[in-house]
């Protein structure tokens, strides 16, 4: 190979000295980041994992470009070293020292061999049939930064995921072998409760999951967007996040079952209460459905059905649940019977008010007809026999059984008007006094018995 000259002018002695400081500056900040990387315990724990897919991948490929990088710093501390050795030769530099050193300093004179294995796994050399190169010390520089930057970002993520989820999952393991046992104590097991084949679930999912972080940790890192720093991103947490949201779920379920165990006779009680009330109205109701049909005619009388036998077949079943303490069982039955035993009590007063209502309408018939005899009386024709006549018929009709509502309130209606024709008389045009309120009362009358 013939002799080539420096790449450029030659550097002069203050040139040479100000290069060789700053290569010794950076020599010592390399040599600082590659120590640190070798004692980095991502690091550590990668060289003694069993690893998988992804990070199995690029812990490969990281452990040829850390080799690559300490012959890299190798070869560029032998190229300081020779550049030193030359400039301490003389005080006064002479041209070939200067010469020398500007070759050396600025020109592509430091060669990397590198093993076969480590060129083919290294991502800058991967492809590449060369197992050495020829750098300049900027551009040897260059490298190192890549393949450090490179390197750190795969420990760094790896060591976050390794500090973050496995910590976590086992916590939440341990919550939920308790939430496990607790569950256990009040019935929700696996093939019974909807809450029990959670738990199951939520263990096993627990279990992959932690054995895939364990080995695979990149797989669960997510890099920051538009970030070039090493380890920028975070690890991903979305199953964890779902598994301790379910675990949550359930421990609200056994929750309300613990509620149920603690106040299940209460409610009990509370529920016969109900029950009981709505088969006293409803058997209230049969009873004046009789007597409506004995004493009103003509009346559309609603049926009344008999007490709800399912729901008492329901609150024994639940008694039977807490007998043999079945709580899980028993909660969501108590909710069921609780608002089926309102709407069956609400039920059953509306089928009294709907079936007594012919009799109310017969009190305010008999209310209305007293009420105008007395006002007839105040006013001194309590004795006029053509009032008496009508009073006593509508009367007959009211006290009678069976009693037709239609007819008897048109007798009331007939007797209403004979009393404000006869009351009419005495009302003076003008002036005030007993008359006017007789006159008030007339015009009420009036309108009708409905007004």
């Amino acid at each position: 190979m013939g002799v080539t000259g420096p790449p450029g002018p030659v550097m002069d002695r203050d040139e040479v000295d100000r290069a060789l400081a700053r290569l010794g500056a950076e020599h010592e900040a390399i040599e600082t980041s590659l120590l640190a990387l070798q004692d980095h315990a991502g690091r550590r724990l990668l060289e003694g994992a069993e690893l998988t897919g992804t990070t199995k991948e690029r812990w490969t490929s990281a452990e040829a470009s850390i080799t690559l990088l300490w012959a890299y710093f190798d070869a560029y501390t032998d190229a300081l070293r020779s550049a030193r050795e030359i400039r301490s030769r003389r005080r006064w530099s002479s041209r070939e020292d200067l010469v020398e050193l500007t070759e050396l300093l600025r020109g592509e004179s430091v060669t990397v061999a590198g093993s076969a294995t480590a060129t083919a796994n290294a991502p800058t050399l991967a492809g590449s049939s060369k197992l050495s190169e020829h750098f300049s010390l900027a551009a040897l520089v260059e490298r190192m930064n890549a393949l450090y930057a490179s390197s750190l970002d795969m420990v760094v993520a790896a060591d976050a995921v390794w500090s973050a989820l496995p910590a976590r999952i086992d916590l939440l393991a341990a919550e939920l072998q308790r939430t496990r046992q607790l569950a256990h104590s009040v019935g929700v097991r696996p093939g019974e409760h909807p809450s029990g084949d959670d738990l199951e679930r939520i263990t096993r999912t627990l279990t992959t999951l932690r054995e895939r972080v364990v080995s695979d940790p990149l797989a669960f890192w997510v890099p920051a967007q538009g970030s070039s720093a090493p380890g920028g991103g975070r690890p991903d947490t979305t199953t964890y996040d779902r598994e301790a949201r379910a675990l949550e779920e359930v421990r609200r379920e056994i929750d309300a079952v613990l509620t149920v165990r603690q106040d299940a006779e209460a409610r009990l009680v509370k529920l016969r209460d109900t029950l009981s009330r709505a088969d006293r109205t409803l058997a209230e109701a049969r009873s004046a459905r009789g007597e409506v049909l004995a004493k009103i005619a003509a009346s559309e009388v609603p049926a009344v059905s008999g007490p709800p036998t399912a729901l008492q077949e329901q609150l024994a079943t639940a008694a039977e649940y807490r007998r043999h303490a079945q709580w899980h069982r028993l909660s969501p039955l108590l909710e069921s019977l609780e608002e089926k035993a309102e709407d069956e009590l609400l039920r059953a007063r509306e089928s009294l008010t709907a079936v007594t209502a012919p009799l109310a309408v017969r009190a305010e018939l008999r209310g209305r007809l007293d009420a105008y005899k007395a006002k007839v009386a105040r006013h001194g024709f309590a004795e006029d026999p053509f009032l008496v006549e009508r009073y006593d018929a509508a009367r007959r009709m009211l006290w009678s059984a069976p009693c037709d509502l239609r007819v008897a309130e048109e007798a009331v209606l007939r007797y209403q008007r004979a009393a404000a024709d006869a009351l009419s008389p005495r009302v003076p045009e003008q002036g005030s006094g007993p008359s006017d309120r007789i006159d008030g009362i007339d015009r009420m009358d009036r309108r009708g018995p409905n007004a």
